[in-house]
C-alpha cells in the first residue's frame, strides 16, 4: 500500500462549498468506480476553510499516469471534473489547468 497527499482549494464561497460538499455526500457511481479501477483503495477528503487535504491510500498497481489516461478517456469522469472545476480554484504555484497539488511529507513518527 501506498499513501498520497494532496491539496486543492474551493472558491471561498459558503454557498459554493455547501454546494460541493453536497456532490460528495453520495458520487456518482461512475466516479467511484473509476476511483476503484485505478487501484485506489480508500480515498479521504477533509476541508479547512476552503483548502482541501485529500489522503489516498493504494494498491501497487496504481499510477497517476494511467489514472489520468483513463480518466480523459472516461466521459463521466471527464463530466465530474468538469462540474467540480465550478468549485474549486488551484492553489498558488499551480500549473495551468491543474487541480490536485501532490503535497510533500515533510515528518513521520
Amino acid at each position: 500500500m501506498k499513501r498520497y497527499c494532496l491539496a486543492l482549494d474551493l472558491i471561498d464561497d459558503p454557498k459554493l462549498i455547501a454546494e460541493y460538499e453536497k456532490y460528495h455526500e453520495n458520487i456518482w457511481p461512475e466516479i467511484k468506480q473509476s476511483i476503484l479501477d485505478s487501484g485506489i483503495t480508500n480515498m479521504e477528503i477533509y476541508r479547512a476553510q476552503n483548502r482541501l487535504f485529500m489522503i489516498m491510500e493504494t494498491d501497487e498497481g496504481f499510477s497517476f499516469e494511467a489514472k489520468n489516461e483513463a480518466d480523459k478517456n472516461n466521459p463521466k469522469v471527464q463530466e465530474w471534473e468538469e462540474l467540480m472545476w465550478k468549485f474549486q480554484q488551484p492553489i498558488r504555484h499551480s500549473k495551468p489547468g491543474e487541480k490536485w497539488q501532490l503535497m510533500d511529507k515533510i515528518f513521520s513518527l
